[in-house]
């Protein structure tokens, strides 16, 4: 049998990889084990606990105002302890956080083979996103199979030299996650009626507007950008906002500030994943600055307004389902005004086809490892 290791910290990270996790331990060939280092610990277990997950290891890194190389090095240590104990065959990592480069180091250092999940996305710029670039950038050098997820992210691993017999163009497991999580919420009337619950400040006469914003790169200057288009976007009144705050203050302190009492603005806490796919499937259109969501909302029919000035995600924007709008208050809001007056733009973009996968994804993944030498 093979033995795999999945490693993961950050909710994005434990969606993604919840799929494949379930189709490994479906195989009879593999034995599992689930190692999270908690970077974000809070919205880790929730999508934990969502889709039935347990860790075997937790390095529990989480610590208020901890710095990258924090994170780098109790990853690295956490992970020499782990492998200490239980030496896998492969450990499986998905994207591009720090755990994820860590964690493929720590495996290099143990000659353990990696399996890249989400490989191959670049911008060209190493601080956008920062560090997230280089970190997948490293990683892809440590990989040992990259599990590409469309035919664009596999020529960028070909142009880096990567051998092609190591290049699989898989899908990219979010949307397995997704439909997952739609038949959880769809098969639980009860559960649905909470959600109605929850979120009854919603106004079903305004068009609503969804707002995540976490991004490093766009800190300080880049996030009042952000909160004077969002703040321009909801001085009409047929629109209503509902945004999400993360939890850096670097986030915080510019939201409360500009956003703080407007009154078709509303400003909430962090949600859970399903939380946040329900308020996802009432939204009108979505401004992020995540990569995510870029994948997720194409497949709710929800065009998307990226507030970046680059995204690792040209699929999208080719296939027509979201807008790179930049960082610049008057981009973003006339890409918002344009969608919310231009019934033909938002039709286009709410049916075009999301070109990030079928859901079989996480089966394609383990298919391979199951067929490879490493």
């Amino acid at each position: 049998m093979k033995k795999i290791l999945a490693v993961f910290g950050t909710r994005p990270e434990a969606i993604k990889m919840a799929p494949v996790v379930k189709a490994c331990r479906a195989c009879p060939d593999f034995e599992v084990k689930v190692c999270i280092t908690a970077q974000h610990r809070q919205m880790l277990d929730q999508v934990m606990d969502i889709f039935g997950l347990k860790a075997d290891f937790d390095l529990n890194i989480m610590a208020p105002n901890q710095t990258l190389a924090d994170v780098t090095c109790k990853v690295l240590k956490g992970m020499e302890g782990v492998f200490a104990e239980w030496k896998p065959d492969m450990i499986l990592v998905q994207g591009d956080t720090t755990t994820v480069m860590a964690a493929a180091l720590a495996a290099f250092y143990h000659k353990i083979a990696v399996g890249h999940v989400e490989a191959g996305l670049r911008t060209g710029d190493i601080y956008s996103p920062w560090p997230e670039e280089m970190n997948r950038l490293i990683a892809g050098n440590l990989a040992t199979l990259h599990f590409a997820p469309t035919k664009r992210s596999a020529e960028n691993l070909l142009r880096e030299n990567k051998p092609e017999a190591r290049i699989f163009v898989t899908g990219n497991t979010v949307i397995d996650a997704l439909y997952d999580a739609v038949a959880i919420m769809d098969g639980n009337r009860e559960l649905t009626k909470s959600f109605d619950e929850k979120f009854g400040f919603l106004d079903s006469s305004r068009r609503l507007i969804l707002v995540t914003g976490h991004r490093r790169e766009n800190f300080g200057e880049g996030f009042i950008h952000i909160c004077n288009a969002i703040k321009r976007v909801a001085s009409r009144a047929d629109v209503q906002v509902v945004y999400p705050m993360h939890m850096n203050p670097n986030v915080r302190k510019p939201v409360n500030a500009i956003l703080g009492g407007l009154e078709n603005v509303k400003l909430i806490e962090p949600l859970d994943y399903l939380s946040f796919l329900y308020i996802m499937r009432k939204s009108y259109l979505i401004m992020t600055d995540s990569g995510g969501v870029q994948e997720e909302a194409p497949s709710l029919g929800k065009p998307v307004i990226v507030m970046r000035d680059t995204t690792e995600r040209p699929e999208a924007v080719d296939a027509g389902t979201v807008i790179l709008a930049g960082t610049e208050t008057e981009a973003m809001a006339s890409a918002a005004e344009r969608l919310l007056d231009d019934r033909g733009c938002y039709d286009a973009m709410a049916r075009a086809i999301n070109p990030y996968g079928d859901g079989l994804a996480a089966k394609r993944i383990v298919d391979i490892i199951k067929t490879s030498d490493f």
